[in-house]
């Protein structure tokens, strides 16, 4: 069976090492008709990215399959590094870790370990479970503001930390993020770029009409220093292609309808993150605010809940005050507003 792992995992280095034993080179990939299924499944990796952000997955029945599935790949590469553009690098990147880390959930401890290995991501196994060097779980897991992930939290021996397959594989998947972002955009020589310049011309098009459709602008103040640290914080997640929980994404939208943006202003809050869906987020917001059932919404947790819910994060002088127990009134006392019974 020719290349099954590295058909899964099309960024290990054993993958090029796989393409060349079966003749595929550079120009066969770019104009050998042989190769265009290859060809087309690279443009698929990237528009799934544009559309879903998460690379879809493919058949791998036979050595064929996964030949056309390694070599897809750099093509998609390819074509993302000639679109040129930083928010689809962002989302290409968050697609294939999010792929990664779903076929992470099938495999033994021993393949996770391999691919860990591949990130340059120091790890053990033991007869208890994965365990990774606390250095690199603290690089990869700063960006992920839930309680539950901080190193306090989590079982230290010897300079590793132990972690459930899914918590794992989670760090993994914002290590081939980031591994992907930094190597991207590729410097693609003239040539090249000619060759592929029909599906990068498609591909932006759509990506063009993706952001216009996300993207109003607000027209309102809404100032960075008026909000309690803990909508700032879930903000910045949003659009950095954080996954918030559940109560996460329920404590923001409902903040911010109640602050009075609407609906448009606040996918807009979503749509700059690389993961956004526009069904499944217009669904949610538009339950929140009432919009669906002709209610007022729903009132923002205050901040006892958003401390038991792990939502309440770095807070500052103003949160410590008795008064201040509800992340609107922190708002109102920043705007200078008087509180509203």
């Amino acid at each position: 069976m020719i290349g099954f792992l590295e058909s899964r995992y099309p960024f290990l280095a054993s993958a090029q090492e796989v393409a060349a034993e079966n003749g595929a080179s550079l120009e066969d990939l770019l104009s050998s008709p042989g190769f265009e299924e290859a060809r087309a499944r690279g443009e698929e990796r990237v528009l799934s990215a544009i559309e879903h952000s998460e690379v879809s997955m493919a058949p791998l029945r036979s050595d064929f399959d996964r030949v056309m599935e390694i070599m897809s790949y750099p093509y998609a590469r390819i074509l993302v590094s000639c679109i040129g553009d930083r928010f689809l690098t962002r989302r290409y990147a968050l697609a294939e870790a999010v792929r990664m880390n779903k076929l992470l959930g099938e495999e033994e401890y021993a393949v996770v370990q391999r691919i860990a290995g591949e990130l340059d991501v120091k790890s053990k196994v033991s007869d208890d479970g994965l365990r990774m060097h606390f250095s690199d779980f603290l690089r990869f897991s700063t960006r992920i503001k839930s309680t539950e992930w901080k190193l306090v939290n989590t079982e230290l021996k010897e300079g590793y930390v132990f972690l459930t397959h899914e918590k794992f594989d989670r760090l993994l998947q914002n290590a081939l993020q980031d591994r992907i972002e930094g190597e991207l955009p590729l410097d693609v020589p003239p040539e090249v770029a000619s060759a592929v310049s029909e599906r990068v011309t498609r591909l932006s098009n759509i990506l063009t009409a993706a952001k216009a459709r996300f993207s109003p602008q607000f027209s309102g103040e809404l100032k960075p220093e008026t909000l309690p640290p803990c909508i700032r914080t879930l903000m910045a997640n949003a659009q950095n292609g954080v996954n918030l929980g559940h109560s996460g994404r329920f404590a923001l939208v409902a903040f911010l309808h109640a602050i009075g943006m609407g609906y448009d202003q606040i996918i807009s809050v979503f749509s700059r993150s690389p993961d956004f869906d526009e069904s499944k987020s217009s669904y949610q917001i538009r339950h929140i605010t009432g919009e669906l059932n002709g209610t007022d919404g729903y009132t923002p947790p205050e901040c006892s809940t958003m401390k038991t819910n792990g939502n309440c994060y770095d807070p500052d002088d103003l949160c410590a005050r008795e008064t201040v127990n509800h992340p609107l009134t922190y708002y109102r006392i920043k705007c200078g507003r008087p509180k509203r019974e």
